[in-house]
């Protein structure tokens, strides 16, 4: 941990990041390594993952904002999460990794009108990042949970695969025995050695960008209450605090256009599977994903601890009750979609939290519904003795002939509709009829707020989006870095032809 700072009233700094995750701990991480003074301001607290159970209630209340329930209005409403922790979402996801869609890249190239788009130059940073998280396959067999959804698919002849995460994994380890390589475990201790300075508990509420400089203005967080506020003025500022978070900051920094009013989500619905014997593992999830109808809709599995277990037959808890005895048995997957709605993050004045908005759209409620049909079929196919779908009304699916009732019932407003992954409030291109930032993360109308993170994905990318997230973060962050070396030159320069006249 060293680099964390404690609180200041005044502090002054080159370049500060806001937030520490994939985007913000890989740009600072940069940044500082090529010589810039960087200091990096987190919201929320340094937890050292040793000190937390993976995906217990624990961990929500440590490093999850608002105890990790958040919702973005709508009917239905969709819940969502937001790492609010040093490390940001790396310390609380999944893990899994999925290389930068090269085919969705080249839309977001051609439709967005982003400059300078090489899908090479991501093919090579992607390597790079796989190596600094050192993503891996699981040593040995995968987890029960994994295992079905494998059985499941290979039984109808649906593709799958199991996903790499980035983990290390002792000698003769397995599936539960990995260390998460999170930003708290690469790429801070990277800024950190190369001189990059942290305070945590620091929430940024306004930017005010003078042409000059910028200067951030600050609440310090003592970890049990609020303290006197403070300013850090930097000459450059990247955001890099998420799709939500970000949008916030720049509206109540009053730039608003194209910023917070195109959110992007992956929405799903889930289901809990009982099976004959013991298949839950409380703190890991399952590796294996089923992509056969990618990237409209997509299979998977979720943390399935007794208390989510208990979460997901809430909806229909007047039938699902009684089986909650049986949990060890049980495992909760989700079918996830690429939405065609959007959302809308607006920041209010007086509140603390931003009002956000989503909509599906009609095509969205129907992939939902024909999704959690095929995640009940393949789940029957792995040998499922009952099915507890995640919705009002539901029935208990035992065979292949409940499975039209289900769908039958089914409504995405009846549903725990939920995501965990959020991008696009601040598009990137020069397309500024649509775009919030340019080509390479520069907010248009500013003179020195860029943006590195999840909001400058054009759209949804249909994989987990983190790796796409660093591979455009790095990108953008070394243009920076050579814009400003280029401007330094050029200065160096013009001083000493100066001085070779006077």
């Amino acid at each position: 941990m060293s680099g964390i700072e404690g609180h200041q009233i005044h502090v002054r700094t080159q370049v500060l990041v806001v937030g520490s995750g994939a985007g913000g701990a890989t740009t600072a991480a940069l940044l500082a390594e090529a010589g810039f003074d960087v200091l990096i301001v987190e919201e929320g607290p340094w937890v050292d993952q040793d000190t937390v159970t993976p995906f217990s209630l624990d961990q929500m209340d440590r490093q999850y904002r608002s105890g990790g329930v958040t919702v973005a209005l709508g009917l239905p409403s969709i819940a969502y999460t937001e790492g609010r922790c040093a490390g940001g979402g790396t310390e609380v996801n999944s893990g899994l990794y999925f290389r930068p869609p090269l085919d969705v890249v080249e839309r977001w190239r051609r439709d967005f009108r982003i400059d300078g788009l090489d899908v090479d130059e991501l093919e090579s940073i992607a390597d790079e990042v796989e190596q600094a998280i050192n993503v891996t396959t699981v040593p040995g067999k995968p987890t029960p949970a994994s295992e079905i959804l494998r059985r499941g698919a290979a039984a109808l002849n649906w593709r799958h695969s199991e996903i790499p995460r980035w983990m290390k994994y002792p000698a003769g380890g397995d599936a539960v025995t990995g260390k998460r390589q999170s930003m708290t475990r690469t790429y801070l201790p990277r800024a950190f050695a190369a001189g990059a300075r942290m305070l945590v508990e620091t929430r940024v509420d306004r930017l005010v960008d003078n042409g000059l400089n910028v200067t951030a203005h600050v609440t310090y967080g003592d970890g049990t209450g609020r303290m006197p506020g403070g300013a850090i003025t930097a000459a450059h500022v990247f955001v890099c605090g998420g799709a939500i978070q970000t949008p916030a900051l720049l509206q109540r920094s009053g730039m608003r256009s194209h910023i917070g009013r195109t959110l992007a989500v992956h929405p799903t619905v889930k289901l809990t599977a009982k099976f004959a014997d013991e298949v839950n593992v409380p703190d890991d999830v399952p590796v294996h994903q089923v992509k056969e109808f990618a990237p409209d809709l997509s299979f998977g599995g979720s943390a399935s601890h007794s208390g989510l277990v208990a979460l997901a037959l809430t909806d229909e808890w007047r039938t699902f009750s009684s089986a909650i005895e049986d949990w060890r048995r049980m495992s909760i997957y989700y079918a996830a979609i690429t939405s065609e709605g959007r959302g809308w993050v607006q920041a209010l004045p007086g509140f603390r939290d931003p009002l956000v908005t989503y909509r599906l759209s009609h095509r969205d409620r129907e992939v939902l519904r024909s999704g959690l049909g095929r995640l009940a079929l393949l789940t029957l196919e792995a040998g499922a003795t009952e099915v507890y779908p995640s919705f009002r009304g539901a029935p208990v699916v035992r065979d292949r002939g409940d499975l039209a009732t289900m769908q039958q019932r089914f409504a995405a407003s009846k549903a725990s509709v939920m995501t965990v992954h959020l991008c696009s409030t601040v598009p990137m291109g020069e397309h500024r009829d649509r775009c919030g930032a340019d080509s390479f993360g520069k907010v248009h109308g500013a003179d020195r707020v860029w943006v590195n993170d999840a909001s400058l994905l054009p759209t949804a990318p249909g994989v987990n989006p983190q790796a796409t997230v660093m591979a455009f973060a790095i990108r953008n962050a070394r243009r920076f870095i050579e814009q400003q070396q280029s401007q330094q030159s050029h200065r160096s320069s013009g001083a000493t032809q100066n001085g070779a006249q006077a």
